[in-house]
């Protein structure tokens, strides 16, 4: 095994784990250090798609009585149909946009400048909603209607935008849409494991030309477990934070970071990839 390249994705793992259910853009801190590990390449995107199902496990792994309640009364129970469909419906406009959208995104976007300048925006938005008067109406994922379980999906939607964040996203339109946070924190959870689920096993038939697991599986397996422990610690993490605070210091975290990587690029101190 070669030792340099499994440290990178031991640090690509810890990454997705830590970032992927936080509002602060799994895609874009994985577009940053990958460029920093010079492991951006077709390759590397694969990787990162790997990955994610780690974090994916993770979020399974925690909600592990939930989803099998829904599963197992699917046949019988509409609280579990409704729960279901009200994913399905969450799931449908970033699947519907990405298509329409995704190669023009990936190829303008997915890069260190444009990831900074969303990072800082994205803050922004957390401050802004933060601000503003909630008026709590959900208290719990069950409670949702499928009209708002389209208005969190329209809100993921904005997470095509690489640095913006899933979970950031659907978490802010959540409470912008009267959800608790527990309650909108939750559902993007929940709402992780289909658009993850599909969106990485469609780019992964894509690149399947470049899968060779006899010589990557080592790789993978270490990037797939360092993922699974790190967001499993990073969603109970958020559940225990969220019960007395809010998400500004997010915002913060993202300010501070994008700044950061906006000025190492015209310092000329990191020589980050065009864009």
């Amino acid at each position: 095994m070669d030792l340099i390249l499994a440290l990178k994705a031991l640090i690509l793992g810890i990454v997705e784990g830590l970032t992927e259910f936080l509002p602060i853009s799994s895609t874009g801190h994985l577009i940053l250090v990958g460029d920093l590990l010079h492991f951006n390449d077709e390759k590397g995107k694969v990787f990162e798609l790997v990955i994610q199902v780690g974090a994916i496990l993770a979020v399974c792994w925690e909600y592990r009585r939930k989803i099998t309640s829904v599963l197992v009364g699917l046949p019988t129970q509409p609280q579990a149909r409704k729960f279901a469909l009200n994913l399905m419906i969450a799931f449908m406009p970033l699947a519907v946009l990405g298509l329409l959208f995704g190669k023009i995104i990936k190829a303008e976007l997915f890069k260190p400048l444009p990831v900074a300048l969303a990072f800082i925006v994205g803050a922004f938005v957390i401050i802004w909603a933060e601000k503003r008067e909630h008026k709590i109406r959900i208290h719990e994922v069950d409670d949702l209607t499928p009209l708002d379980a389209l208005k969190l999906g329209l809100a993921q939607a904005c997470a095509l935008i690489p640095g913006m964040s899933r979970s950031g996203s659907t978490i802010i339109g959540g409470l912008l849409f009267g959800l608790s946070r527990k309650a909108a924190t939750e559902f993007s959870f929940f709402l992780a494991i289909p658009t993850l689920v599909v969106a990485s096993l469609y780019d992964l038939y894509k690149h399947r030309e470049l899968l060779a697991l006899a010589t990557d599986a080592p790789y993978f397996a270490v990037g797939l477990v360092a993922a699974f422990i790190s967001a499993l610690l990073a969603i109970k993490g958020l559940l225990r934070y969220i019960s007395q605070h809010n998400f500004i210091v997010f915002a913060w975290y993202r300010i501070v970071f994008g700044l950061l990587v906006l000025a190492t690029a015209y310092s000329g101190l990191v020589q980050w990839t065009a864009g």
